[in-house]
């Protein structure tokens, strides 16, 4: 579904990208980890046509992305993304935010949009909060709506930057059981994420970036219990670290 080939990309000078491939499959869920700065964010960017690439190639559902070509528009509503901090419309109420897209984008009645968006708020759990502002939710709530909103296009994949970096710690739960629910039903998804317990979980593969080029790639429980690569080690030492409980105990036992 989705092909990265020998990507490169620049801003200015500084190569952030320094030729990442790899490929995920319908169905596949595959999660993106390594430190700050290290490409992650740039790359789902560029998948999903929001930055431009120098060097290579990236296809999904085998067209090629291309950002200024006209057909963007179209391939964006096949794989959605969610971001760090939402991105709600503040002046529309909950079911109104989910609506959007399928009225404005693809063109829907108002009754089916509702209809739809009204199931999607239900999957994510907030039947009771379509008349809410985003103002009036929790940041786990803006999320789910987040993951709703994207939803209501019925994309054939999804793109998910740090989706729960910007919440406190007990809200986290909710939004990853969202996502543990689309992997179970078959969503395609690309995940960028430094909950490690959720990649080795979900994750059919984990690939770990460092410094722009993909250091280790390979099943989650072979990337995360035995990472073969030193920086691996390194890093996901770091992150049990700083939180102990976001990694299980074999993790621990297998970077120490």
């Amino acid at each position: 579904m989705i092909e990265i080939r020998n990507v490169h990309k620049r801003f200015s000078h500084v190569e952030v990208l320094k030729g990442v491939s790899f490929s995920v499959n319908k169905g596949e869920v595959v999660c993106l980890i390594g430190p700050s700065g290290s490409g992650k964010s740039t790359l789902l960017r560029c998948i999903n046509g929001l930055e431009t690439y120098e060097e290579g190639e990236i296809r999904v559902l085998d067209q090629k992305v291309e950002s200024r070509h006209k057909s963007i528009n179209a391939l964006r509503r096949q794989i959605g993304m969610v971001f760090q901090r939402f991105n709600l419309f503040p002046h529309r109420s909950v079911l109104e935010n989910v609506m959007e897209g399928p009225l404005h984008v693809n063109g829907e009645s108002r009754a089916v949009a509702e209809k739809r968006a009204k199931e999607l708020l239900a999957m994510v759990g907030l039947a009771d909060k379509i008349n809410a502002w985003p103002a009036q939710l929790s940041g786990g709530q803006q999320q789910r709506v987040a993951i709703a909103r994207t939803l209501a296009l019925q994309p054939q994949a999804i793109l998910f930057d740090e989706p729960t970096s910007a919440l406190d710690p007990e809200l986290v739960g909710d939004v990853l059981q969202v996502m543990r629910n689309l992997a179970n039903e078959g969503m395609t998804m690309v995940v960028v994420t430094h909950e490690m317990q959720f990649a080795r979980e979900v994750a059919d593969r984990v690939c770990f970036l460092h410094s722009g080029k993909i250091v280790e790639h390979g099943p989650s429980e072979e990337v995360l219990l035995r990472p073969q690569e030193p920086r691996t080690q390194d890093f996901l030492k770091r992150v049990i670290g700083q939180s102990n409980a976001s990694v299980c105990t074999h993790c621990r036992q297998a970077v120490s």
